[in-house]
């Protein structure tokens, strides 16, 4: 969170970004977190965090959409390494979830294998269509990462290291227009 403050406030630090890094992480890595965010082009984790070479495992889906592929390749740090950390990354404006929405809503499929990433995000919006929202595309998103962090917290090779406490996993949102991440559930307690 403290790089993501420097992103907003555009006091990057580009923290391991040099040949010494690259050096030292040809060996071995041990990155510090986990991020399953969308493939948006304008949401790259590595620097909206303001982190660098080797410090983030990143997972990169239409709609932050999981599959067991993604799964299994979210559970790879955590388990093979102890990564601490899982972010589930949602944001603001997200054209796949819109997409989703808007052709659910019409009762349509999306060409091709885009109806997969709607398939995916039907559990989000049948909660969404249960309330009132003034944007619900943006509720739908912001359910769909709650989802996705409850099931990826209670999964089966996760949950013990949640309980453990060696192992925080987080929905979180992020804003276009601000730069900021916000925490939205599962957020560690120290």
């Amino acid at each position: 969170m403290d790089g993501n403050k420097r992103w907003q406030e555009g006091d990057l630090k580009h923290p391991d970004r040099d040949p010494g890094r690259r050096e030292f992480v040809a060996a071995e890595q041990d990155p510090f977190g986990v991020i399953l965010s969308c493939i948006d082009s304008r949401v790259p984790p590595e620097l909206l965090f303001d982190t660098g070479l080797g410090d983030l495992f990143v997972m990169r889906t239409g709609g932050q959409v999981v599959d067991s592929v993604v799964t299994g390749s979210v559970e790879y740090g955590p388990m093979t390494s102890g990564t601490p950390l899982i972010v589930v990354l949602g944001h603001q404006r997200c054209g796949a979830v819109k997409a989703s929405y808007e052709a659910m809503r019409a009762g349509k499929k999306l060409p091709g294998n885009l109806q997969s990433i709607a398939d995916a995000l039907r559990p989000a919006y049948k909660e969404t269509v249960k309330g009132k929202h003034d944007d619900p595309v943006d509720a739908m998103t912001r359910i769909h990462v709650k989802q996705t962090s409850a099931a990826l917290r209670s999964n089966r090779d996760l949950d013990p290291l949640v309980k453990k406490g060696s192992l925080a996993v987080v929905s979180a949102y992020y804003s276009l227009d601000s730069g900021r991440v916000e925490v939205l559930t599962g957020a560690p307690s120290a």
